[in-house]
């Protein structure tokens, strides 16, 4: 090689060399792209001059999401929210298939382009934060990454600079931050016209604390002028505080983290990993509700062995205590207790002959499981200022739970255990292994928890990292005891049951109950849910009630819905774990079971596929599922205060076969408030090519059983 030549090659070198750095440091468009695989989502992330993150979303060329400021405020740092140069770009892409263990469909699709970018600060003592972001066909999601920092042993985060800022006014379903419960009605609004002030009076309980009146919790949900669906939520909630959402002008919603009682929202070591910020984004509504970002986002199944874990309907001795019919706690116990006025002359409800009933009932009517509420002592303390009372080995006297068990194994039935802790988190992890081990010894493979109260440790909140940490333990000590979790006034789901395949439903959300002792749940309730509370994982409504409005135990309250509407609840709202709510004399009377429990019997739990024909929220919503290893499909159509006409197209059929559909519908004088018993089934003949014309009352609902015709 000549010296010319020699000399140009290095200059060649030298130049490309500095092109890249530049192509880096300048933070081109180019070089901080990523696209979903269909190119429909793009991120943008730009460092400005100053060095602040930022990144901005488009999908179809439109522009969804603005530029939005990303970082952390640290009690023992400097922060984190300037001062960057981009120190690296890795790219990737993944495009699996992977079969959950349970859920609303058997194959899952996982594809998507990442971004994972490593910023460092260009001062001492230059620190480095990782992004990584996540583009899919119907969202992003993304993460901090929190790098090891020499001479720190810990960090404290006291705020997350996360930004959204939108680009209009959307329409959002949302409910308030309230940092200790979901459990309220969605309401419907421009997002600038967000006001939780309404609920000022919900601070005055110990289990409610509302900070920030114009914030929100996620899911919350929004629809564009043009159409546009988008749903902001987070994916892998471990070791974190959950976040909620401040609305600012602009508009723009910004991350609030759930405070420690100290203040601090975050206590980690020297490096930690974020949940994923995820946005949906979709052109209908249905397509949110069939979205697996969220569950994609989480890590693989860790549990070897699942053949322990199973969907069923479950009935309980639940109900009854909520209409006043009996009590929780047993009636000497309870007379100066908290307790003592929830029972119909204080009769306490978990009875061992009061259990065998429903065990008779369960065995006839094909009902897998058996919810037992109030048999453990301690119900009689509740209200009172006891620390740790309730004992979650220990039965009531009139409750002998081996007898109890053993009636269940000869009739084959699955008693579900529970525990209430009334919201005392601590107490409850000092009791969490003599507990889940005496339910393991019995055979009992599933338990609902609750946390219905102010938490313990003083100071806490239900959505804090403290309980996140607390709610993860007792989904993993019961996965080593092969013990479901169903978990009540929880931590928000965010997609951990394909991690821990357990974790099978929770509430978190206005439920069934809420009919018998306060206002009650509107129509419109349950065709909001599945679009925001649902999106995040299966949710346990407890819906089936065919006394709507069970005169004998209350005067003023019942269920804002028609009969055929409850059958569709089974349908349109998903849950693992199903149940059939009302008492077991209102689906069976005079020896013979009412026409439309043939559809609770039949109803699956496990599905193949989803899909939903029409929806629109707040307004209607019709759902459609395969049955999981069987050519059987139901579909629940549900409506707010409106009557309404649908026509279902069948042409999710198999192509070739004929069919046979059983509708349960409104009689044609049906109205959730002046009649809501009005009730029929039809039955006909149909195929790929049929359609079926819905007529649903006003809080009506229509729910089908199609299965191959003989």
């Amino acid at each position: 090689m000549n010296t010319y030549s020699a000399f140009t090659g290095i200059l060649k070198y030298i130049f490309g060399y500095i092109l890249v750095a530049s192509l880096i440091s300048c933070n081109t468009e180019q070089n901080t792209r990523v696209q979903s695989p269909d190119n429909n989502m793009v991120l943008n992330f730009y460092v400005s001059e100053t060095g602040e993150a930022n990144y901005e979303i488009s999908y179809k060329d439109e522009l969804i999401i603005e530029r939005s400021k990303l970082g952390y405020l640290f009690k023992n740092q400097p922060s984190l929210t300037d001062g960057f140069e981009i120190a690296g770009i890795t790219r990737s892409s993944v495009q699996e298939n992977w079969e959950p263990v349970w859920g609303d469909k058997i194959d899952i699709h996982n594809h998507y382009n990442e971004m994972h970018i490593e910023l460092r600060e260009n001062e001492e003592p230059g620190r480095e934060l990782h992004l990584r972001f996540r583009a899919f066909d119907d969202g992003i999601g993304f993460r901090y990454e929190f790098q090891e920092q020499a001479g720190v042993d810990s960090l404290f985060v006291m705020d997350e600079i996360t930004e959204f800022n939108l680009t209009g006014d959307h329409t959002a379903w949302w409910i308030p931050a309230d940092y200790d419960s979901y459990e309220y009605l969605y309401e419907t609004t421009k997002i600038s016209e967000i006001d939780a002030s309404k609920y000022e009076a919900e601070n005055e309980r110990a289990d409610r604390w509302i900070q920030n009146f114009k914030a929100v919790n996620t899911p919350v949900t929004m629809k564009s002028d043009n159409g546009l669906y988008m749903s902001f939520h987070e994916a892998n909630l471990t070791d974190y505080p959950g976040m909620t959402l401040a609305i600012q002008e602009g508009p723009i919603l910004k991350s609030e983290l759930v405070p420690w009682a100290d203040g601090t929202k975050v206590k980690t070591g020297n490096s930690f990993v974020s949940p994923w910020r995820t946005i949906q984004v979709t052109e209908s509504a249905g397509d949110l509700l069939t979205s697996d970002l969220i569950v994609n986002l989480n890590e693989p199944n860790k549990l070897e062995d699942t053949s322990w874990i199973e969907p069923m309907k479950y009935t309980g001795i639940w109900w009854e205590m909520h209409l006043g019919k009996t009590s929780w706690g047993l009636e000497e116990l309870a007379e100066d207790s908290y307790t003592a006025g929830l029972g119909r002359e204080g009769a306490h409800g978990a009875t061992t002959e009061n259990a065998m009933r429903y065990i008779d009932f369960n065995a006839e009517a094909g009902i897998a499981g058996l919810l037992i509420e109030g048999w453990n002592t301690g119900w009689e303390y509740w209200g009172t200022d006891s620390l740790g009372f309730f004992d979650f080995t220990t039965p009531y006297p009139d409750f002998d739970l081996e007898k109890v068990v053993d009636y269940a194994n000869q009739h084959e039935v699955q008693i579900i255990g529970h525990h209430e802790t009334s919201g005392q988190a601590a107490p409850y992890e000092e009791r969490l292994e003599p507990a889940f081990e005496l339910y393991n010894s019995l055979g009992i493979r599933a338990v609902k928890t609750g946390y219905a109260g102010a938490i313990v440790p003083s100071g806490e909140a239900h959505h804090g990292q403290f309980m996140v940490r607390h709610y993860r333990k007792v989904v993993e000590t019961a996965a080593r005891y092969k013990i479901a979790i169903n978990a009540h006034e929880p931590i928000k789901a965010t997609g951990i049951r394909r991690t821990y395949p357990n974790m099978m439903t929770r509430e978190g959300v206005r439920g069934m109950e809420y009919n018998a002792w306060s206002d009650g749940n509107p129509p419109e309730h349950t065709t909001i849910l599945p679009f925001t509370r649902g999106l995040s994982g299966p949710t346990d409504y407890t819906p089936g009630i065919f006394d709507l409005l069970f005169d004998e135990y209350r005067e003023d309250e019942r269920v804002h819905s028609t009969l055929a509407n409850q059958l569709a609840l089974y349908v349109v709202i998903y849950s693992p774990h199903q149940m059939a709510a009302d008492l077991p004399e209102n689906y069976k009377t005079d020896g013979d079971f009412h026409p439309a429990f043939q559809f609770i019997g039949d109803v699956a739990v496990d599905w193949d596929e989803t899909i939903v024909p029409d929806a629109e929220i707040g307004d209607y919503a019709v759902v459609a599922r395969k049955e999981r290893g069987e050519d059987r499909w139901f579909v629940g159509a549900v409506t707010d205060e409106n009557e309404r006409d649908i026509t279902l197209a069948l042409d999710f059929l198999e192509d070739g076969t004929a069919y046979r559909a059983i509708i349960y519908r409104d009689g044609e004088d049906a109205h959730w408030e002046s009649n809501p018993y009005s009730f029929g089934i039809d039955e006909i003949k149909v195929d790929r090519n049929s359609s079926i014309d819905l007529n649903l009352a006003a809080g009506g609902g229509a729910a089908i059983h199609i299965e191959p015709a003989e």
